[in-house]
């Protein structure tokens, strides 16, 4: 029984490396494209950013859909970039100008990929692959709830009494999105 588990936990430990690795190559080649530009972003624009991309999740979830040809998929993993964006911003502020080389924004994506991957990985042990048995839907309402508690913390200044900060929540929202865009690619 042990060893099940431990054969299940290497698997999904390999998708989740993998999905991040899809990220990661495209966040590389948009980087490519349109430089550091989010660099501009203040948090509450990326809030929103985050926002629309998780809105149309759902609304393609429940018209069953697409009227611009895109489907849900690319866009859990726009919200795994954004989110390491967020915390990329959250970390080191934001510019008016963009104010780092592609090579050094690579660097900083890494370091906050990894350490959502870890996250990840130590959740998924403890959670037992709880992620397995849900539906794609849960993860786009969760990342809403997020987002909604992101806006809250915000409009707080980022005083809260109890609650978890902003970086969490962007951690979470990457994790709901990695098990939605596997989910979708196994479907």
């Amino acid at each position: 029984m042990h060893r099940i588990m431990a054969n299940n936990e290497a698997k999904t430990n390999k998708e989740f490396e993998e999905t991040l690795t899809e990220c990661r190559t495209l966040f590389e080649k948009k980087l490519h494209d349109y430089g550091a530009s989010w660099r501009i972003l203040r948090p509450q624009s990326l809030t929103d950013q985050l926002f629309i991309k998780a809105k149309r999740i759902r609304s393609l979830e429940i018209k069953k859909e697409s009227l611009v040809g895109e489907g849900i998929r690319p866009e859990f993993i726009a919200l795994i970039n954004y989110g390491i964006v967020g915390l990329i911003q959250i970390y080191h502020g934001f510019s008016d100008t963009v104010d780092m080389d592609n090579d050094a924004a690579m660097v900083l994506y890494d370091k906050y990929a990894h350490e959502a991957l870890e996250l990840m990985k130590r959740k998924n042990h403890d959670y037992d692959e709880a992620w397995r048995g849900m539906r794609v839907s849960s993860y786009t309402d969760f990342i809403l709830t997020k987002i909604e508690r992101i806006k809250e913390i915000e409009n707080l200044g980022g005083e809260t009494l109890v609650s978890e900060g902003i970086d969490s929540n962007y951690m979470d929202i990457i994790n709901y999105a990695v098990f939605g865009a596997i989910k979708l690619r196994e479907s």
